[in-house]
């Protein structure tokens, strides 16, 4: 059995990026201790996503680079603690941040930078640059190689976000979050991994944290066994509210044998049927205007 240990880190942020610096390496320590092969971060950790109530500037001016050292810290532990890494943070980037999350392999490779697509536009994220492309790399790991996508929050609510990455050939999707964990979210998050065989882990901050509630998951994306009667429920992990590091155990080889045999994701699309999907052209009257318009 092929079993790829994840540590959903759903930990409180402190008010400084050194405090959170801090209290990141120490948790991804005990993760190891736990014997995880990768440790994810919730939403922006590097500011602990406090950008409501603020002034704009304000939290803008805590944007870091992508080369700080707050990172290059995170790639470096990865190194020494022989586990993937996945940290968030406010990336600094022209004319306004972004909502990032860049993952390091076991050897500290930086393998993926992701920045969130479907920014909130209808709140304070309006002030964030969306990212351009989802992102699919092969994450070298001590359970071998497996192809990792990311989404971010908000994406979740988009089915196209997780189908692009299964396009790519993602196995296990990591979404950082930062909002409650409600019954419509998870089912959504259950969603993707039913329609898309892929494996889904959302990272969230714990219920002592402004507007989120813990709730932390991981979906396994497999519904059916063989031999089994009907379907089983793919959620493998669901946290309480609490701080703490939740573990799961994803069984890779059943997952790829179940992609293998089974009708969902792209077995039996009709892509050119789905034209619509992608026109701009069209009026939609039944949708929210854009804010902007």
């Amino acid at each position: 059995m092929n079993l790829l240990k994840l540590a959903l880190l759903q930990i409180a942020p402190g008010i400084t990026l050194e405090e959170n610096l801090k209290k990141g390496i120490h948790y991804c320590k005990k993760a190891k201790e736990c014997g995880a092969d990768l440790a994810l971060f919730p939403e922006m950790w590097s500011q602990g996503y406090r950008i409501y109530d603020r002034p704009v500037r304000e939290w803008q001016a805590e944007a870091i680079s992508a080369g700080s050292d707050f990172v290059r810290a995170f790639g470096n532990l990865a190194r020494e603690l022989h586990m993937a890494i996945g940290i968030t943070l406010l990336e600094q980037y022209p004319n306004a941040p972004r909502n990032t999350l860049i993952v390091f392999d076991r050897f500290g490779e930086q393998k993926l930078v992701y920045a969130k697509v479907h920014t909130c536009d209808f709140d304070a994220e309006r002030h964030l640059t969306p990212g351009e492309d989802f992102c699919v790399t092969t994450l070298d790991t001590a359970c071998g190689k497996v192809c990792v996508g990311a989404m971010i929050c908000f994406d979740r609510e988009f089915p196209e976000s997780a189908r692009i990455l299964m396009l790519k050939g993602a196995e296990l999707i990591l979404v950082p979050n930062a909002c409650p964990m409600e019954i419509n979210r998870l089912s959504q998050l259950r969603a993707r991994a039913y329609e898309n065989m892929t494996a889904i882990a959302t990272c969230n901050y714990p219920e002592t944290v402004p507007d989120c509630n813990g709730g932390s998951s991981v979906f396994d994306g497999v519904a059916y066994l063989p031999g089994s009667d009907g379907s089983r429920d793919a959620c493998i992990l669901q946290a309480d509210g609490t701080e703490g590091i939740f573990i799961a155990e994803l069984d890779l080889e059943q997952l790829r044998s179940y992609r293998e045999n089974e009708v969902h994701g792209n077995a039996y699309r009709h892509p050119k049927k789905y034209g619509l999907l992608v026109d701009t052209a069209i009026d939609k009257p039944f949708i929210r205007k854009d804010y902007r318009e």
